[in-house]
């Protein structure tokens, strides 16, 4: 899977958003040519990867990974999550998902609640939705920004681009302290989340999964698409670039995702810490002392 995995991987990342055009993204696997059979072959593989270089994160204990999921309502975050950190240690892995904001968390800047919940160094944290959704959701519901006790004055017409230079630097102040961030658009088709809302509606099992309130949200499906096209062409940058997924094929996304994990890991260059030369004569010493024990009776 590392193999050519940049090239591979190359039409899905977003580096520099000025001229990003969420319609030269594809929801179908349209820039990726591998057969069914050979993307789940793939993910597999990556899955394993990303558990040895999880292992290695946690073991030196400098770095730390960020990855941010947003999304449309049923375009598959939860189970890309699920399956591309099935074989991760929970140890080192920590995962947040945000609600609407409390009382207490409207008391606070829109940083405040996931600056909480940053993963510590040697972790992979990961961000069900995020502070993305303060130029998402809060732009195209625009009475959600009056709940948040701002200043009059502060709420003009430049507050998004503000919110998107605060996310910037707060990104580039994170990479500056050994982070990694990769963020994920899971871009699903109107077309797609309609057929998983009835299949939600049609399987009893499933019912649990679905919300008027998300039903509800399609209504501003355009309003959506320009927040989430601004957003990217405001906030992807090289140290935190946006991987914008093609969500209509679950398999694909997944894989996807767990490609440019590994990617980000294997480019930091992690490895076991060395022992030094005084930890190697403690080692030592324990070894000769267990090897001199008496042997216990059973």
């Amino acid at each position: 899977m590392a193999e050519n995995l940049k090239s591979r991987l190359a039409p899905f990342i977003v580096t520099k958003g000025k001229n990003f055009k969420l319609k030269d993204h594809p929801t179908a696997r349209e820039n990726w040519k591998a057969s069914k059979k050979e993307t789940k072959k793939l993910l597999q593989k990556g899955t394993e990867l990303l558990r040895d270089q999880q292992e290695k994160l946690y073991a030196q204990d400098q770095r730390g990974v960020l990855l941010i999921f947003q999304a449309m309502d049923a375009a598959g975050k939860d189970g890309a999550i699920k399956h591309v950190m099935s074989g991760i240690n929970p140890q080192g892995c920590q995962v947040y998902s945000f609600k609407s904001p409390s009382p207490e968390e409207l008391d606070h800047d829109f940083l405040w609640r996931t600056t909480k919940a940053l993963p510590e160094r040697g972790r992979i944290g990961i961000f069900n939705r995020s502070y993305y959704e303060e130029v998402l959701v809060v732009r195209v519901h625009p009475e959600y920004l009056q709940k948040q006790k701002l200043p009059p004055e502060l709420v003009t017409k430049d507050i998004w681009k503000d919110r998107f230079e605060e996310i910037n630097a707060f990104e580039r102040y994170l990479a500056r302290n050994g982070y990694v961030i990769r963020k994920f658009f899971l871009n699903v088709s109107k077309k797609e989340q309609k057929r998983r809302f009835l299949e939600r509606l049609e399987q009893e099992e499933k019912n649990w999964k679905f919300s008027l309130a998300d039903a509800k949200e399609r209504g501003f499906w355009e309003k959506y698409m320009e927040a989430y096209e601004d957003m990217i062409q405001h906030t992807a940058t090289p140290h935190a670039p946006w991987v914008v997924v093609p969500a209509d094929d679950k398999p694909l996304a997944r894989l996807i995702v767990a490609a440019a994990v590994v990617d980000a890991m294997q480019d930091m260059k992690l490895a076991f810490p060395k022992v030094s030369e005084a930890q190697k004569a403690e080692l030592a010493a324990a070894r000769k002392a267990l090897e001199s024990e008496k042997k216990e009776k059973k």
